[in-house]
């Protein structure tokens, strides 16, 4: 299922950033709105680190966090320009970061094991690696079937 059909709404980003607070802060730009502000969200994705890494290999991390303002999650993909340090085993260029609402269990496991999923896909990675733009890693998440690896 897309991301979108899951979420209230999806950002991205190509980034250079410094380090994994930037790159934190740039995601919770992206996903803060009317309902959660920056702030916030940016403290639940920092209090999440703080627990262990978002890391899940091949240069990727998930950071996610929680908020009782939220109806509904939200995520922001980040390509990062250069891989930056997120405490995992190897430095992470591609950040898929999520807030959802506090009161979401099983739906945020669920998407998780989605975004884990997709991510597996070594295609896609690829894809996201190669792309220029948010334009084109948009094009990506909404249509992972092009990107797969045969």
């Amino acid at each position: 299922m897309p991301l979108n059909d899951l979420m209230a709404a999806v950002s991205t980003r190509v980034l250079a950033a410094a380090d994994r607070d930037s790159t934190l802060r740039v995601a919770a730009q992206l996903l803060a709105c009317q309902e959660a502000a920056e702030d916030s969200i940016f403290q639940s994705l920092c209090e999440r680190e703080s627990v262990g890494s978002t890391g899940i290999g091949h240069g990727i991390a998930i950071p996610h966090g929680r908020s009782s303002l939220l109806q509904r999650p939200r995520g922001a993909l980040l390509r990062l320009l250069q891989p930056v340090d997120f405490g995992a085993s190897e430095p992470v260029d591609l950040v898929f970061a999520m807030a959802v609402p506090a009161h979401y269990t099983h739906q945020h496991l669920m998407l998780l094991s989605e975004l884990a999923e997709l991510f597996s896909d070594a295609g896609i990675r690829a894809a996201l690696r190669a792309a220029d733009d948010e334009a084109a890693l948009k094009q990506i998440l909404d249509h992972p079937h092009q990107a797969r690896s045969p």
